[in-house]
């Protein structure tokens, strides 16, 4: 009986000993398989990125190709310059992607990744560099030449983007392994140390929230683009943006300024049906989509109607439509020539007074309709002033639209300058909504400066 008391001590250290043990371990391991996920994230992550950098590399290709043509045809010395600017972003994207490769020890795909290199430097020498000394000339034949390298490169992207996928769909089965292995070493833990299992289970949650909240971050950045507006001459340029989804940042709302030539400038601005992620993908399609077709045609009522056309049949989804507005700015006599697909928010301020732009056609995607073209001269002083519903629709708390009276009197109040009344319109839609924004809002201004003139 005297070594019951011992006896008792012995196993109650022996007790404490072996818990301070598993929780060593339990740390221990935690930590371990965090850093494994972490890991295999940062390799996902860098696989992504080649991802992108490679779809970036395809349209920087396109837009070599199209400025070449632009040229071709007009003779252009500013698709010149377009040519170059793109040639070098090539050439960077080139050698991002080749580190990526080498990096993850993808011998095959860095040797496509090679040949493609090669196959465009060929395109170059003997498409390229002829038509940029002798524009016209034999463009039959280097039209010729020019399809013939083109199914080349695209037979070599191909493969180089079913390797990386290969490799990132690899990384997210590995990644989900050791997350499946993660949580039978916790539900171990949990039989034994049910404290310390319900602790890491919550530190496990919280990773695996995090993880796949930028995984779906990442899957968005390589398939979407955000929204630009390049300054133009005799103009300031301003633009804002909300989103819906707040904490993801992207929606369905997008604006764009283009340089289409020294003079001419693509004004767009579109809102796709829903928000966030569903709708924030086909920003990318619909920027690019309707740059390529200004760089063709320069009538807004043509643009908005071959972009319906593609629209429809490349989406496939009768339920989703766009409201558009695509202007065509002459930055040297200040004509605007525009198209209104059903996009109600387009307005011109003009020595105080607001003015809407008229609707000029449907929205797009729903029916095959005629579209109409407006043309107006803004003067010195003007502010083009192109929003999306999120300004005329966003409620206060008692549920009261501002509706587009609302809005053309905050316009009519906001600042003279550019940027200055983008941000101030964001803020009073923010203001207003609280934290209950139900739609994504984007502003695009564009103000002629005070002492231009048109020129004759």
């Amino acid at each position: 009986m005297k070594n019951v008391p011992l006896a008792r001590v012995t196993g109650t250290l022996l007790l404490t000993v072996f818990l301070v043990l598993t929780l060593v371990f339990a740390v221990q391991g935690s930590f371990e398989t965090r850093g494994q996920i972490a890991s295999t994230f940062a390799r996902q992550s860098q696989i992504q990125q080649a991802q992108i950098d490679l779809e970036e590399l395809l349209r920087l290709q396109i837009d070599e190709e199209n400025s070449l043509r632009g040229y071709s045809l007009t003779r252009d010395p500013f698709y010149v310059s377009q040519y170059r600017q793109a040639a070098s972003g090539y050439d960077a994207k080139v050698s991002a992607i080749r580190q990526t490769l080498d990096d993850q020890h993808l011998t095959a795909a860095e040797q496509l990744l090679g040949t493609y290199d090669h196959l465009q430097s060929e395109w170059r020498r003997e498409v390229a560099a002829p038509l940029l000394r002798s524009p016209g000339e034999r463009l039959d034949e280097l039209d010729k030449r020019n399809k013939l390298f083109s199914d080349y490169e695209t037979g070599t992207v191909a493969a180089i983007r079913e390797a990386l996928a290969n490799t990132d769909a690899a990384l997210v089965h590995t990644t989900q392994e050791q997350l499946d292995r993660s949580s039978w070493v916790r539900a171990f833990w949990v039989s034994v140390f049910g404290l310390l299992a319900i602790l890491f289970n919550t530190y496990r949650t919280r990773l695996n929230r995090e993880l796949e909240e930028e995984r779906a971050v990442s899957k968005i950045l390589q398939r979407a683009f955000s929204s630009e507006a390049v300054p133009l001459p005799h103009c300031e340029v301003g633009s804002a943006y909300l989103s819906a989804t707040s904490h993801m940042a992207v929606g369905g709302d997008i604006f764009d300024v283009y340089r289409l030539s020294e003079d001419k400038a693509l004004v767009l601005i579109a809102d796709i049906s829903g928000k966030g992620v569903d709708a924030a993908v086909l920003t990318a399609f619909i920027k690019f989509m309707i740059r390529s077709i200004a760089l063709r045609k320069s009538d807004p009522s043509g643009i908005l109607s071959e972009f319906n056309t593609a629209f429809s049949r490349a989406v496939g989804n009768p339920y989703l439509f766009v409201s558009m507005f695509v202007g065509v700015l002459d930055t040297s006599t200040f004509r605007l020539e525009y198209g209104s697909a059903g996009h109600d928010c387009a307005y011109v301020r003009s020595g105080g007074i607001v003015t809407p732009l008229a609707i000029t056609g449907p929205v797009l995607g729903v029916m095959e309709e005629p579209f109409g073209t407006e043309a107006i001269h803004l003067r010195p002083g003007d502010t083009l002033v192109l929003t999306t519903d999120g300004l005329t629709e966003v409620r206060d708390r008692f549920g009261a639209q501002l509706t587009e009276r609302g809005a053309m009197e905050l316009i009519a109040r906001a600042s003279p300058h550019a940027q200055q009344m983008a941000d101030e319109l964001a803020a009073q839609v923010r203001a207003r909504a609280g934290h209950r924004l139900r739609d994504d809002l984007a502003v695009l201004v564009i103000r002629v400066g005070d002492s231009e003139r048109p020129l004759a």
